[in-house]
């Protein structure tokens, strides 16, 4: 089996097209040789801890209105040609996600990182939710199979608080700027939300290898 590596906010929507796209692919070669892992990058890492009104957060980000809309009128038709449902109007806040990633580590544990990640991706653009608000999460962890009280406390406290914010500095240190990026074999990073395709033949030439050796 290989690593597959990747690094991702759950407020990022390229984040939520390239996993689509990921998994067309790995529905389409389901002996495919990847492990994945999911690993914390703060898209605003000095975001207040309540969160912003999104409409201000996207206009002082994008250098006003105009921008804003024309920016993420390229990702809704992104986000539509991939059959990726969008309600960007739904969103009224941009969270702090520091308290998501924690929660992502957390289900690692347990095995359902996969689920928590599809949960959050759709709490926030989908369903409009403040995937920043500890009962919303505590909500979503349940919903995936998680003990919600559990959840809950360790929100409640520091703990791997240091330990997600250090592994964020770890990706940027190794030259991470932008997610999702994709990492194969601890050895070669594929940034963006890539196409089925590409991840196909990815999977093929991996198998070949393997074969090969």
């Amino acid at each position: 089996m290989i690593k597959l590596d990747i690094i991702s906010d759950p407020i990022c929507p390229w984040c939520f097209i390239g996993k689509t796209h990921l998994e067309r692919a790995l529905a389409a070669e389901p002996d495919h040789p990847f492990v994945i892992e999911w690993h914390p990058f703060q898209l605003n890492p000095e975001m207040p801890v309540e969160g912003m009104d999104r409409r201000a957060y996207l206009e002082g980000k994008f250098g006003g209105k105009e921008n804003a809309v024309r920016v993420y009128g390229q990702i809704a038709e992104h986000a539509e040609t991939a059959g990726v449902e969008i309600d960007f109007a739904g969103i009224k806040r941009t969270p702090n996600t520091l308290n998501a990633h924690r929660l992502i580590h957390w289900a690692g544990i347990e095995s359902k990182q996969n689920a928590i990640v599809d949960a959050l991706f759709a709490a926030y653009f989908q369903e409009g939710r403040d995937i920043g608000d500890v009962e919303v999460l505590a909500d979503i962890a349940d919903s995936a199979g998680l003990d919600a009280p559990t959840i809950s406390r360790l929100l409640g406290s520091d703990a791997d608080l240091q330990m997600i914010k250090d592994r964020d500095a770890h990706s940027r240190e190794m030259g991470v700027n932008s997610v999702p990026t994709f990492i194969i074999d601890n050895r070669h990073a594929v940034p963006g939300a890539q196409q089925p395709d590409l991840w196909v033949q990815v999977i093929n030439e991996l198998k070949e290898k393997e074969a090969a050796e």
